[in-house]
């Protein structure tokens, strides 16, 4: 109960900051961010019943979509970025993609490359719109609405043509990291170390749901797409030593046990990972020892969302080692979220610089069945 009051009080400073509650007439949108608040909207409407919640997430998903699939105000281009009339981007939002919803505008393309502003130029990453695919899938399944999901695979489908190619050189699909607003040039042509995972997965939730609508049509599978997730993914060394990647690859096993509890082999190879990527992070520059001011908030509470889902894959795979002795990464993760909910730490400048995607992901980790769990429709105990 605790967690949950927490959290209702740092989502409602959230949606005031960023123009959700209010009169806001330029609403701060951010995919990533706002991916992770939907899910924690619903997952307090599904904890409280009480319909605000359900109404803020809904009005999210249209701002993201009213911001994040028009071109910027200060692009010299205008309307949606699908290239859709106003009328039919109303109905097929997520069509052309999502921006990041970055601060400066995309690289043009006679300018140079810089590896350090590319951070914080705009454009359309593959790891984001997953995000937003499951956010959209879960309102579907918190809802009944099935509009959501729906939007959910257009983006899909449009993404993965867009982000993917043919590797001449071994004759295997790949993906670009970083993709232009518009979807017609790449950015970052680097690939992204789970994406294609995110993929996989995130296309089996969507076609789970849509197996559910009796209004789906046979355009709107991802039988093609799941295959060729599949298959990028089958070879790929999912290891890493970074907290945010290793919390993400956590969260998406306990999320592919939940979709696809056949693969178990593979979930197997995604615990074994983690194992090894997690104690590799633990060996090297560990900066959980570290002072406020030389850490990233939001990078260890993915770390801490992570860990917070071994505990629950505790009955599937008893005999890995994280899962074998989860008490012990249960209060790591609780540690990491101690120190971020300390008032001190939050008036340190790496917390205050990225206060959004912070505290959002701090109400993810101290409740993360929002953003963790398959849903079963409006079951909230009204």
């Amino acid at each position: 109960m605790q967690n949950q009051a927490m959290v209702q009080e740092i989502m409602r400073a959230f949606a005031v900051r960023t123009g959700l509650i209010g009169n806001a007439t330029n609403p701060k949108r951010y995919l990533w961010t706002d991916a992770f608040a939907v899910c924690n909207f619903l997952g307090l409407y599904q904890d409280k019943g009480d319909i605000k919640y359900k109404d803020l997430a809904l009005k999210l998903v249209d701002q993201v979509h009213q911001r994040l699939g028009h071109y910027s105000p200060e692009d010299s281009r205008s309307g949606w970025i699908s290239g859709l009339s106003e009328e039919e981007g109303k109905k097929h939002p997520t069509q052309g993609g999502l921006r990041i919803g970055k601060p400066i505008l995309e690289r043009r393309e006679d300018e140079p490359y810089d590896a350090q502003l590319e951070w914080d130029r705009d454009g359309q990453y593959f790891h984001y719109l997953t995000k937003w695919m499951h956010a959209l899938s879960c309102v579907t399944q918190v809802t009944g609405d099935n509009r959501y999901n729906r939007w959910a695979i257009e983006l899909a489908k449009s993404a993965h043509a867009k982000f993917t190619y043919t590797d001449a050189s071994i004759m295997q699909k790949r993906m670009v990291w970083k993709m232009s607003v518009d979807l017609s040039r790449s950015l970052v042509s680097s690939m992204g170390q789970h994406d294609a995972l995110d993929a996989w997965i995130i296309y089996n939730e969507l076609q789970a749901v849509a197996r559910l609508d009796s209004s789906n049509q046979d355009v709107l599978d991802l039988y093609s797409e799941i295959e060729e997730a599949k298959n990028m993914c089958q070879l790929s060394y999912m290891a890493t030593d970074d907290p945010l990647g290793l919390g993400g690859l956590l969260s998406d096993a306990y999320l592919f046990a939940q979709v696809m509890p056949e693969e178990r082999a593979f979930i197997h190879k995604m615990l074994q990972n983690s194992y090894e990527g997690f104690h590799a992070y633990l060996k090297g520059d560990n900066r959980l020892n570290y002072p406020a001011l030389y850490r990233l908030a939001f990078r260890e509470l993915g770390l801490a969302i992570g860990l917070k889902a071994i505990k629950k894959m505790q009955h599937l795979f008893p005999d890995e080692p994280l899962v074998e002795n989860q008490e012990r990464y249960q209060l790591l993760a609780d540690e990491i979220i101690h120190f971020w909910l300390s008032k001190e730490n939050q008036q340190n400048s790496t917390w205050q610089e990225h206060i959004d995607i912070n505290s959002v992901m701090l109400a993810t980790a101290l409740a993360p069945e929002g953003y963790h769990e398959l849903h079963k429709g409006e079951d909230h105990g009204k």
